[in-house]
């Protein structure tokens, strides 16, 4: 099969149609699509918190005069906005040849663009590389889709600065006005103060994020002294794998570092979706949805 990155966006959203959507079909993928619309912006009624409520919708003014815990609940908006929050830089290149990280998240695009868009939702885009950032205004439809994929597979890092996070979500402060949901997509190796933006997003929109991974990230298999180069820095360094020791404190640092970015997602009432380049896209996406289901209820 030859890579996503040598083909068309049509020809990429064919097969994440035949490979993963189609098994999606059916009260699945309407569960999907549901799980992941978001709730609307008009105010509906107010009532008395029950146990699993969203915290962000409590009402403090309210809780405050009735001394009871009070929540805004509100009509689901049927023409939903969709914006993808995509990050193109440097260590996103990471991975096997035949399905880096940033193949799985042109397979994100390309299935996100098509769930949302087939409904009449508009979905739009905003991308990170380290130039000036590419904004897709939401649209409908599957030249919309088509747009998407294109977008995401044309650009790509130009050099090899630190990722900027912040930077991306503080433009999707900036340019993300009506009540959208909001899906970042990114391996979040990136520099300090990416947590404020996010949790600013999270204060007015519904946000999911997503974390690609690739196993060699956390375990290095035992192949004898290699060469490694930071995607980020361009800095490279000779390791021996074969050094068990060695081998543990990289498990260890990996572990640590993913505790942290999970505890900085959540510090924004988040939950993080992991999804590693030898996943299949479609158990990934049926693992997604749970989450979101337990979440809700």
């Amino acid at each position: 099969m030859a890579s996503i990155h040598e083909v068309t966006p049509a020809a990429v959203l064919r097969q994440v149609e035949w490979t993963v959507l189609r098994r999606l079909d059916g009260a699945l993928q309407g569960d999907f699509a549901t799980l992941f619309r978001g709730e609307g912006i008009d105010f509906q009624e107010l009532r008395e918190y029950v146990p699993g409520d969203d915290l962000r919708r409590i009402d403090w003014n309210v809780t405050a005069r009735m001394d009871t815990l009070y929540v805004r609940d509100y009509a689901e908006d049927r023409d939903l906005s969709a914006w993808l929050l995509l990050d193109r830089s440097s260590s996103m290149a990471f991975g096997p040849s035949a399905r880096g990280k940033d193949a799985v998240l042109i397979e994100l695009v390309a299935c996100f663009a098509h769930i949302f868009g087939r409904g009449g939702n508009r979905v739009g885009a905003i991308i990170y590389d380290d130039g000036p950032l590419a904004t897709i205004p939401p649209r409908s439809g599957r030249v919309q889709s088509l747009r998407l994929i294109h977008e995401v597979m044309a650009r790509a890092p130009h050099s090899q600065a630190t990722t900027d996070l912040a930077a991306l979500l503080r433009s999707a402060v900036g340019v993300i006005r009506q009540r959208s949901l909001v899906i970042v997509v990114s391996d979040f190796i990136s520099g300090p103060g990416w947590e404020k933006p996010l949790r600013q997003l999270a204060e007015r929109h519904d946000v999911v994020a997503i974390q690609i991974t690739d196993p060699l990230e956390s375990e290095l298999p035992d192949v004898g002294v290699i060469s490694l180069q930071d995607n980020e820095t361009g800095e490279q360094i000779l390791v021996d794998t074969s050094d068990k020791e060695f081998r543990r404190r990289m498990r260890e640092l990996a572990a640590q570092g993913q505790q942290a970015l999970v505890a900085g997602v959540r510090s924004a009432g988040i939950t993080l979706h992991t999804i590693a380049t030898d996943e299949d896209l479609g158990t990934a996406f049926v693992r997604m949805a749970t989450r979101r289901k337990l979440a809700r209820r």
